[in-house]
């Protein structure tokens, strides 16, 4: 059973990477980079949320080999951001960016303590705001009202993974009463994008299905986190919030798809 839900895990989180890999461009569309920066608020809260699997011991050589691609990612990302020429505010804020890829990387550790997973989590929501503000002022600066579905789709890849996080903070007991207040009002936020994103005029027959399928992890997904964090309650959450990724992720590529047209090129 334990190799049977590792190989479940090891697949989802490479069905999870590869719709992410970097592009051979020389530009990225405004699309791209909206969707690149936003993928960095993911990124944060899913190192975290891999640190702490490996301090409860939740599938901790799986954590571990996905841990080192989603650093990998970072940096990719950073790379690919790169190409989008960024001028002004948003040049600036790329650089505050880097500089917190760089924070956040120096304080993953093989050998994780509550200790040190207080501290990553703190850099990683350092990480979280600076992606935020990034992708926030990118897609303002886009001028097209559509730029916001690519924003609100790929802040559903974020909620899955801060929440599968705090569901092990809590299970470390650590950070109580910011955690539970979090964990409920990220499942808000996620149902209420979910409707939004299923009234969206900006929909493709590829898109509603995967609009459906996110819809269906989620009931799965949720009905894990009203658990209590025993053994098999937390390897679910581990597995759930990565298919949750995966399905997520390749919403945010389809809209990216669909709407580069709209958003034209930096």
């Amino acid at each position: 059973m334990a190799i049977q839900r590792r190989s479940v895990l090891v697949a989802a989180c490479a069905a999870a990477i590869t719709p992410w890999s970097i592009s051979s461009n020389a530009q990225i569309s405004t699309a791209i980079a909206i969707n690149r920066a936003a993928r960095f608020r993911a990124l944060s809260q899913r190192i975290a949320k891999l640190q702490a699997q490996m301090l409860l011991g939740v599938m901790a050589s799986p954590a571990r080999e996905t841990l080192a691609s989603a650093q990998r990612l970072m940096q990719l990302g950073s790379e690919e951001l790169s190409k989008a020429n960024l001028t002004g505010q948003a040049a600036a804020l790329f650089t505050t960016l880097t500089r917190s890829v760089a924070s956040l990387n120096a304080t993953v550790t093989s050998n994780v303590t509550k200790e040190s997973l207080v501290t990553l989590n703190t850099q990683a929501n350092k990480l979280l705001d600076d992606a935020n503000a990034l992708t926030t002022h990118l897609e303002e600066s886009s001028k097209q009202a559509s730029a916001r579905i690519i924003n609100l789709a790929g802040r559903q890849r974020m909620l899955s993974q801060r929440l599968a996080k705090n569901y092990f903070l809590a299970a470390a007991g650590l950070e109580a009463p910011l955690v539970r207040t979090q964990l409920g009002s990220d499942q808000n936020d996620f149902r209420q994008a979910l409707n939004t994103l299923n009234t969206s005029p900006v929909s493709t027959p590829s898109i509603r299905n995967e609009i459906q399928l996110s819809q269906s992890q989620w009931v799965f997904f949720e009905s894990a986190l009203a658990r209590k964090p025993d053994a098999e309650a937390m390897t679910t959450i581990a597995t759930a919030s990565e298919r949750l990724l995966e399905v997520n992720n390749n919403l945010v590529v389809l809209y990216e798809t669909a709407l580069k047209d709209l958003l034209g090129s930096t």
